[in-house]
């Protein structure tokens, strides 16, 4: 791969002709970056995909191709993009429908539109993949159909489409009014009865870990209730019976539906396992009771998830923040926090809540500023990003905090160049604070030539346009491919120079 090349299709301010001198040399890599230009041209794109077919495909996602560009019998997978994007002809379907290729009768199963006529043909196709393809992604008219084929691997892609009607969903659940299924993939090809081992190390086989039959096709089965139950489209009732059920993932599928009854949650935040209760406590389908008995879990991770619940109480969450590790990110509820709430949360004696609603970045300016000057590192660490602190309360932060909150002054869009290098100089560095520096808009030479001493702020600094030119070409040859491709995104790289690394044919 020519990394510098790759970075010049990419680079923004590449002139035209440069385009397409690029376009000329390009192999699928260069056509990939490319094809996501945004001032390629139609005329471009015709050469670029009659150059190169695999930068062909992403042009026609990109909505640059036409059908009047396309030969689907010379371009298949081209044509199969542009169905995809429901730009194609009605006359390619039929076409690729009968494509000897399976993979690509399987990407035209998943295309929407299709003519009524191509669908009966993938329904019917001699491989079952194909016919799963489409079940999952048909009508319901068809779904409907397709409920009833013989193969469950069918049944089991019916049952994950949101299309299909809900009776239907509910049928497959219980297999109630439905015929039973002949086959599934496991006795497709094995004797019965058949346990696939986790550890197989057949490299011809591609078998799910765990897929089993025993007649009844019991892996696949199971796989269709786990898909019907996550399924939002499955009537509430039909699933309801399932929060018994000795299956940990069908539970677990259930506990993140957000429709259930108060007593099918109230049975799941008892289940044995964490990890049921913990999508329960982030469902907004639990009521204010149940979020006080999960306040108190045991486990870590269901306390986390459910500070995440956009329903709960504050003053449950703010116990949560006070015993919890939740990370530094603005929560759902805190987020929809009413003016009042901010204000008492911004005044509360509890650090803990002045953290969480420290994480808004639309505070009104005086609690913006409260929190700035707040003597808890952690509250300070949380608001130093907000944009409106000057200049003078980012360095007062710095000056009583230091390390703990060099990184998130670093982050915040108003820093100034000069702040920027004072903080790429700080004793002791903070790592974290030369990525924030390097790809921060107000970043100045000198603040970025520290930031590429550091090897993991080095490939962000070097496509800041603020760099100087000459530093950019010495990255064009830099040990590290990720800092050779950013320095030729680097829009700030001379167009001299563009010219002499694009080769002339």
């Amino acid at each position: 791969m020519n990394h510098v090349l790759c970075g010049l299709a990419a680079n923004a301010n590449l002139p035209s002709e440069l385009v397409d001198r690029l376009i000329a040399v390009a192999d699928a890599e260069i056509a990939a970056d490319l094809a996501h230009r945004a001032d390629l041209s139609h005329a471009q794109a015709v050469v670029l995909a009659a150059r190169v077919e695999e930068g062909a495909v992403s042009l026609a996602y990109a909505g640059l191709l036409t059908a009047a560009d396309v030969d689907p019998a010379m371009q298949p997978d081209v044509a199969l993009a542009l169905l995809a994007e429901r730009a194609g002809r009605p006359e390619w379907a039929r076409l690729l429908a009968e494509d000897p290729v399976v993979e690509r009768r399987e990407k035209l199963a998943a295309c929407s539109g299709l003519p009524l006529d191509v669908v009966k043909m993938l329904a019917t196709d001699s491989d079952i993949h194909v016919v799963a393809e489409l079940a999952l992604w048909t009508t319901p008219e068809m779904a409907t159909r397709l409920a009833a084929h013989p193969h469950a691997e069918v049944r089991r892609a019916v049952a994950a489409n949101e299309a299909t009607p809900p009776a239907v969903l509910a049928a497959l659940l219980t297999s109630e009014g439905l015929p039973p299924a002949q086959q599934c993939l496991v006795c497709d090809r094995e004797a019965v009865p058949f346990v696939h081992d986790p550890q197989c190390s057949r490299l011809d086989c591609d078998l799910p870990s765990g897929a089993s039959c025993d007649g009844s096709h019991e892996s696949t089965r199971h796989d269709m209730q786990q898909m019907a139950i996550r399924n939002p489209a499955t009537p509430t009732e039909a699933v309801a019976g399932f929060v018994g059920h000795p299956s940990l993932l069908l539970r677990w599928a259930l506990a993140g539906r957000s429709d259930l009854p108060s007593e099918v949650c109230a049975r799941l935040a008892v289940d044995s396992n964490p990890g049921v209760r913990a999508d329960l406590a982030e469902n907004p389908a639990i009521d204010d009771a149940l979020i006080r008995v999960l306040a108190t879990d045991r486990d870590h991770e269901v306390r986390r998830r459910l500070a995440h619940n956009p329903l709960v109480p504050l003053d449950v969450l703010t116990r949560l923040a006070s015993a919890t590790r939740i990370g530094t990110t603005l929560l759902p509820r805190i987020a929809s926090a009413s003016p009042d709430e901010v204000e008492k949360l911004a005044e509360s004696p509890n650090p803990a809540a002045r953290m969480l609603i420290a994480q808004r970045r639309d505070l009104p300016p005086a609690i913006r500023d409260a929190l700035a000057a707040d003597s808890d590192a952690k509250v300070v660490k949380s608001i130093a990003p907000h944009p409106g602190l000057s200049e003078g309360q980012l360095r007062t932060m710095v000056d009583r905090h230091g390390v703990q909150v060099v990184a998130k002054v670093a982050a915040n869009p108003d820093a100034t160049p000069g702040l920027l290098e004072d903080l790429a100089r700080h004793e002791p560095s903070v790592q974290k604070a030369f990525r924030e520096i390097a790809r921060h808009r107000h970043a100045s030479a000198p603040a970025l030539l520290a930031c590429l001493a550091d090897a993991q702020a080095r490939p962000i600094a070097a496509r800041h346009a603020a760099l100087p030119p000459p530093i950019i070409e010495e990255l064009l040859t830099d040990a590290e491919w990720q800092v050779v491709e950013a320095a030729a995104v680097n829009p700030s790289l001379p167009v001299a120079v563009m010219s002499d690394l694009i080769p002339r044919l």
